[in-house]
């Protein structure tokens, strides 16, 4: 019979996570805050809710993932979030990257092209009172055109290229943070605008994620 260590609990896991993503140079507090009080466990499918503080990446329904609290702490640091923005993500997937967002931004407007991720994100929002929140279902390669210009753009899905019709979409002294390229390792990449209508590029790091996909799925 294996024990069963008491002072593992969710809380110090949560702690431990915290002051390792501090260490990796997630160092804005108020990102660190953001990841602290937004409990990843209800975002997580049942049979991983116990590896729900730990730094890794996890599955989700149709294919997606939940993705590592270091990358979600990385780029959404790298926004450089503004209390009164209005930030665009594309791709809400499980709904975490979302609510983290929600805890920095005045309006999250968050594009999902798989209805039934959508409905679970949603009701994980409700259930937070997260009412900063607008969702929408449809192709996440087209943005959200009548809600532009945005502050700031999150793409959670690997874009082949960069992403013009999103950075279109991006006010002039905006900030898009996006994975960028066709294989399996792609280059996490952000784009900060120059005010007037040109950005400068900045490569963050090596990342892993879905491919950006156009339209809607088909669900069984």
């Amino acid at each position: 019979m294996t024990e069963t260590d008491p002072d593992d609990t969710p809380e110090t896991r949560r702690a431990r996570l915290i002051l390792g993503l501090r260490s990796q140079g997630v160092s804005e507090p108020a990102v660190l805050r953001a990841l602290e009080h937004t409990p990843r466990e209800l975002f997580t499918p049942e049979l991983f809710k116990e590896r729900a503080w730990e730094d890794s990446a996890l599955p989700i329904a149709c294919g997606q993932t939940i993705s590592q609290p270091f990358i979600v702490g990385l780029m959404t640091q790298a926004l450089n979030i503004e209390p009164r923005a209005r930030v665009l993500e594309i791709g809400t997937g499980s709904g975490y990257q979302t609510a983290v967002l929600s805890r920095l931004a005045r309006l999250v407007y968050t594009v999902e092209r798989y209805r039934t991720l959508l409905g679970e994100a949603e009701a994980r929002f409700k259930q937070l009172q997260l009412g900063n929140i607008i969702t929408r279902f449809g192709d996440g390669a087209e943005g959200w055109p009548k809600q532009a210009p945005f502050d700031r753009i999150l793409v959670t899905a690997a874009a082949p290229s960069e992403p013009k019709a999103l950075l279109a979409q991006l006010k002039p002294s905006g900030i898009l943070v996006a994975p960028i390229g066709r294989g399996p390792v792609q280059t996490l990449k952000r784009y900060a605008g120059d005010g007037k209508g040109g950005f400068k590029e900045e490569v963050l790091c090596d990342v892993r994620f879905v491919p950006l996909l156009e339209g809607v799925a088909r669900e069984l």
